[in-house]
């Protein structure tokens, strides 16, 4: 019996779980902005205080290790890595892609009505500059397919697989391929935001296998270089 907490922090969205064996306990979730800095500790004490359980219960923390957010990564890797140091307790890392994707593939039935003949492929994506985004490919089963991977999204993007496969494409960087995808096998369904909802499964099987991380050198997968920027009214002129 595990019980498990799991942080996103991946996108805008600031999400904890607390998950035992792999089903839902309770959800502490905010979509307002960036605000992880403030909000995840307290969704964490709020977790614990409202059920009234102890956090030295915990047997394991997972966390999204990204692609996504360099400072939303950074917020929800030291807090779980903290946690994990302090109740000396595991920690298990979980791809924001690979969540979205097993998710949905999980529950197919809530995203696609009508069906084909053809497999089905799962292409989640997260925001990132300009016309890029932050993707990957995976089969009903889970499996990666096609590497994650910054992807600037134009007309050709998937072309080679669109007539042997439903590509569901789905999550915060979805709508970049509205107007260039327009093949009648890409389906625009799916989760539209990230979730620690999305990973229990995940992490749940990461805890049986013991698919442990190094709590003293784990670092989240920023797959870009983090570009600071300096705010227009800060500009000399």
């Amino acid at each position: 019996m595990a019980l498990i907490l799991n942080i996103e922090t991946s996108t805008e969205v600031c999400s904890v779980t607390l998950a035992e064996n792999g089903n839902l306990v309770v959800l502490k979730e905010s979509s307002e902005g960036f605000n992880h800095s403030k909000s995840l500790t307290v969704f964490i004490e709020e977790i614990f205080k409202d059920n009234n359980l102890k956090i030295n219960t915990l047997d394991a923390v997972a966390v999204s290790k990204g692609p996504g957010s360099y400072t939303g990564l950074r917020i929800g890797v030291s807090v779980a890595k903290g946690l994990c140091y302090g109740l000396n307790i595991p920690l298990i890392s979980v791809c924001s892609l690979e969540m979205m994707a097993v998710h949905t593939a999980l529950n197919l039935e809530k995203y696609v009505s009508e069906r084909n003949s053809l497999p089905f492929l799962f292409c989640p994506m997260i925001d990132a500059r300009r016309m890029e985004v932050y993707t990957a490919l995976y089969n009903t089963g889970g499996k990666e397919i096609r590497t994650v991977t910054a992807e600037i999204i134009d007309e050709n993007f998937l072309s080679e697989l669109f007539d042997t496969h439903q590509i569901l494409i789905f999550g915060n960087g979805a709508g970049k391929c509205k107007g260039l995808v327009n093949h009648k096998n890409a389906i625009f369904a799916g989760p539209s935001e990230t979730s620690a909802q999305f990973m229990q499964a995940i992490s749940e099987v990461k805890f049986k296998k013991q698919e442990f991380e190094d709590v003293a050198y784990f670092e989240p997968f920023y797959l870009k270089n983090f570009v600071a920027t300096i705010p227009k009214d800060k500009i000399l002129k």
